[in-house]
């Protein structure tokens, strides 16, 4: 698989809102239109494919636009549901995301994908290839590999993209960059980010007994590309993140809003290099065994970017599960280190800049410079709109014509960049059972090389396994 350079400035740049005339235009059907294209005349119409907890609300925020019609969703559990079909009484309802684009994709412009991290990519493709609008919660996708399949199609099919991380289309990220570009903290060199995540279980045994499967409730697509295993109550609606067949752990949930400040902000696209540790769980005297199951339930990632510019690299560090940078000197007792979710902190030769998730409230330290030094203008354009909405305007303009933050241009490299850190991760967790010597039984306690054109860990092979999993019978992507 080829990569194109994606070195480009623009790509990393704050598409500017444009707005087209609204004087002049003929009213057209929508079937003259065509694929991918909505009449002026016309609402967006949507389906989801998840329509509980995030899916449901989702929805909502859509349908918040009079521009939107919710035509159908698709949600494997009907327990979780209930919200969505009271209120979008009109809707189809399916079990099978398959079935409804097979049988609604002529009454679908666009279709939002809310569900286990697992499924993302095997649910927008075909959305894609049927040329819809995709809008598809982060991380993009489970693995990289899938990141970078859904960044090809998004060009191949000519639709309108957005990312599920919110906070990209927020005034905090726009504010991060006007002060950096302005040259506040000079040349940055080293980032900090954190989050308070796993709130959920992470780092458990993996979950055992029998159940039976509740009637409301399709286990088998539940599981979708992952290996068949026995329904466990356990994974059910919200803790599956923790474990690697289905979720991506603390940093596939966070650093989707956490590290988007960064990459906006940063010239800088793939890692050429990872490492991490994670905490070490006790089962008894002497005996550290991991479960590779599960996500750790902290950890520290270390990754390195050179910059697109040439002039170095920069050095990023990852923290979850309670574990966090030392605190700045600048910051005053007083004033709180990031917030309840986390932060990212930057460091340049001439000063450092805090943020907290989201990019939100950006702030130099000491916080006096906030009133001492000249702050920028806003130079780049705010969405009002926000990200739901944003994305509905940019498929009813049409792709080419409506912009949105996230798009998969960006948001997959974004997301193949994430997801590196769990390579090492799951590097970290591996262990060799023909080895059985304190100081030889891990394998994974190293730094990867990345060659991201090719897709491949070039000094440590076994951790290739992850850039791309293997898929039940039925449900590779093609």
């Amino acid at each position: 698989m080829s990569i194109e350079n994606n070195n480009k400035f623009e790509r990393r740049k704050f598409l500017k809102d444009t707005s087209l005339a609204a004087a002049g235009f003929m009213i057209v059907p929508r079937h003259v239109l065509g694929k991918g294209h909505i009449a002026p005349s016309d609402k967006l119409n949507i389906a989801g494919i998840g329509a509980g907890g995030k899916g449901e609300s989702d929805l909502f925020e859509f349908s918040k636009s009079p521009k939107v019609n919710i035509v159908s969703f698709a949600d494997v559990d009907a327990r979780q549901i209930k919200k969505s079909v009271e209120r979008f009484p009109k809707a189809t309802i399916y079990k099978d995301f398959r079935e409804m684009l097979d049988k609604e994709h002529k009454n679908i412009d666009a279709v939002s994908v809310s569900t286990p991290d697992n499924t993302h990519a095997v649910c927008a493709l075909p959305a894609m290839q049927l040329h819809k609008h995709v809008y598809v919660q982060k991380p993009l996708a489970h693995d990289i590999y899938e990141a970078r399949v859904l960044t090809e199609a998004a060009k191949k099919y000519k639709v309108v993209t957005q990312m599920g991380n919110q906070g990209g289309s927020g005034d905090g990220v726009r504010k991060c960059k006007e002060m950096i570009d302005a040259g506040l903290i000079g040349d940055v060199h080293t980032i900090q980010a954190w989050t308070n995540r796993p709130v959920w279980p992470q780092g458990q045994p993996t979950p055992s007994g029998q159940f039976d499967v509740p009637s409301e409730l399709d286990w088998n697509l539940w599981l979708g590309p992952a290996k068949a295993i026995d329904y466990n109550p356990a994974y059910l609606p919200f803790n599956w993140r923790g474990w690697w067949a289905f979720g991506t752990g603390a940093l596939g949930d966070m650093a989707c809003h956490i590290l988007d400040p960064v990459f906006r902000c940063m010239p800088i696209l793939y890692p050429s290099s990872v490492e991490a540790s994670i905490a070490t769980i006790w089962n008894k005297m002497w005996d550290d065994t991991q479960n590779a199951d599960g996500c750790p339930p902290s950890s520290i990632i270390h990754l390195t970017y050179p910059r697109t510019d040439k002039e170095g690299s920069i050095k990023l560090t990852w923290y979850d599960g309670g574990l966090m940078p030392e605190r700045p000197e600048e910051l005053a007792e007083n004033e709180p280190f990031g917030n309840g979710d986390g932060g990212v902190l930057f460091i340049g030769v001439k000063g450092k800049l805090l943020a907290n998730c989201y990019g939100a409230n950006p702030r130099l330290l000491p916080s006096s410079r906030m009133k001492s030094e000249e702050m920028p203008k806003d130079t780049i354009a705010r969405v009002p709109e926000g990200h739901y909405i944003q994305w509905v305007n940019a498929c009813i303009d049409g792709y080419g014509k409506g912009f949105t933050s996230s798009p998969f241009d960006y948001a997959g490299p974004f997301t193949e960049s994430i997801l590196m850190g769990n390579l090492a991760l799951r590097a970290f967790q591996l262990k060799n059972p023909k080895l059985t010597g304190w100081d030889d039984k891990w394998l994974g306690r190293k730094k990867l090389n990345w060659d991201a054109k090719n897709l491949k860990i070039t000094n440590f092979d076994e951790a290739n396994q992850w850039v791309k999993r293997d898929y039940r019978d039925g449900w590779k992507l093609k």
